[in-house]
């Protein structure tokens, strides 16, 4: 379970940086967008991982807080998703005013060959 988590956290960061290297500004867009989902990703891994364990306490179990996930990376995360979402939008109507302007969505503002 962890190895797969990992690897899907190492796949969108490679991802999204490598469309961070891209000239086009909505790929830009979209490699941000997959590099928060990674951090999102990793600090919701913070929480810690379980599997096949009841989210909350038996009966007959002695109450401790080792027993209980972190709410706080669930909360961050959360945070994260609606602050990403937004920047988002931002950034698409950003882009879409710019395209509008310059007709173009390079960021240099020169076509390119690909």
């Amino acid at each position: 379970m962890e190895l797969l988590y990992a690897i899907s956290i190492a796949v969108l960061t490679g991802s999204g940086i490598w469309l961070l290297l891209r000239p086009r500004t909505f790929q830009v867009l979209m490699g941000l967008s997959l590099l928060s989902y990674a951090v999102n990703l990793f600090i919701f891994a913070m929480g810690r991982l379980s599997v096949n364990r009841a989210p909350f306490v038996a009966a007959g179990e002695p109450a401790s807080l080792a027993l209980y996930d972190d709410p706080l990376p669930q909360a961050l995360v959360l945070t994260a998703i609606v602050i990403s979402f937004a920047t988002t939008a931002l950034f698409l109507v950003v882009l879409l005013a710019s395209r509008g302007l310059t007709g173009t969505d390079h960021v240099d503002g020169q076509e390119a060959d690909d």
